[in-house]
């Protein structure tokens, strides 16, 4: 009979702060957050507006609320990030935000309502625009892309995973308006690709073998351009003396 009652003095204090705590936890969830409450981490380059501006969040709004899945993919498309992770959290209280950016690797040219606009492209051919860019990921950047559109992402991402198994060095690349895809590699000059997203593995591979082969004969210094739109029938054009 003795131990009866300090078992149930302890089963009433952990009665007790389990209230107390789930009324924590419900009363946290339930307070809002404004801009101050957002942590940013990884990268320097954006601000809590800039985290606004980019994805459909309106503040103040409860932390309950607050849908991490759907900002994440806004501001990873709008930011044209790498990664982007999102947290709810209660201490502290606010949301944390985890960033990580994308590389350039060449500089881009888009045409928009008209405008030219500067930024860059990334090893999967994704625009990125200039001030989504932090300074020190544009070191060693050879390669302009010019007439970049949505649609031509997957041919940009061949174009840069070939620069990394083959030996020929692209400096230039660009879309036409109709989608007419031309190169210029350093020494085999101007490379006709043409309007056929099907045919750029082929196309490059038969780059590579040229650009090996006229490396043995110096050939290359005579060329003006060469026509690839038939991967099969290459032509090419000499300077004449």
């Amino acid at each position: 009979m003795k131990n009866k009652k300090p078992v149930k003095n302890r089963s009433f204090f952990f009665l007790i702060s389990f209230l107390f705590l789930t009324t924590l936890l419900s009363i946290k969830t339930l307070k809002k957050v404004d801009i101050q409450d957002i942590r940013i981490y990884g990268s320097q380059l954006f601000s809590q507006n800039d985290l606004v501006n980019n994805s459909s969040l309106e503040l103040p709004i409860r932390l309950i609320f607050i849908k991490t899945n759907l900002l994440e993919k806004e501001l990873k498309q709008n930011l044209s990030l790498k990664n982007v992770s999102l947290n709810r959290e209660l201490f502290p209280f606010g949301l944390k935000v985890i960033i990580n950016t994308t590389t350039p690797i060449a500089y881009g040219e888009r045409i928009f309502n008209d405008e030219k606009i500067l930024g860059f492209i990334d090893k999967d051919g994704i625009f990125i625009n200039k001030q989504n860019v932090e300074e020190n990921n544009l070191k060693k950047l050879t390669i302009q892309v010019f007439g970049w559109k949505e649609e031509f992402k997957k041919i940009l991402s061949e174009i840069f995973i070939a620069l990394e198994d083959y030996e020929f060095e692209i400096v230039k690349i660009t879309f036409s308006a109709d989608g007419f895809l031309t190169v210029e590699e350093k020494h085999l000059k101007t490379i006709f690709l043409g309007s056929k997203p099907n045919l750029i593995n082929y196309q490059l591979q038969i780059m590579n073998n040229l650009k090996n082969e006229f490396k043995k004969n110096s050939f290359s210094n005579k060329i003006d351009n060469i026509d690839l739109t038939n991967p099969n029938k290459p032509k090419i054009k000499v300077f004449k003396p």
